[in-house]
């Protein structure tokens, strides 16, 4: 669980996946520990405390059902709420958190595959005119 100030601002700074009911930040610390780590903040603009509690009881359970299978090792993760994040239904806040969470996963970048998928036009000479 992230607590101190720091934490969350080296957090800023790395990856970011904007959603409408919160907004992911991810930052590998690359220091060797596999552990993930999480934190969550909504500021005063969302509301009175009410409201904000609520608003971080959901984010505490969405990241309880996603973050084990979806989040990166090694990495920082900070939800920060959003104005409408409240009223959003959860399931729709789940998917959300899922879109969110590929935005920000490093993919493994395999070049015989991106070469596979742009297909060459059949019969085409380069250089020569018809």
């Amino acid at each position: 669980m992230l607590d101190k100030r720091r934490d969350f601002l080296a957090a800023n700074a790395g990856k970011r996946a904007p959603m409408p009911g919160f907004v992911l930040l991810m930052r590998p610390r690359d220091d060797g520990d596999e552990t993930m780590r999480i934190g969550f903040t909504v500021t005063k603009k969302i509301g009175n405390a009410v409201v904000r509690n609520r608003m971080k009881r959901r984010l505490r359970a969405l990241a309880r059902e996603l973050l084990a299978e979806r989040g990166v090792a090694g990495a920082d993760h900070v939800l920060i709420g959003r104005n409408g994040g409240v009223e959003r239904d959860y399931a729709l806040l789940r998917t959300e958190l899922g879109k969110a969470f590929r935005k920000v996963t490093p993919q493994a970048t395999d070049t015989a595959s991106a070469q596979a998928t742009t297909p060459a036009k059949a019969g085409a000479q380069v250089g020569k005119r018809p």
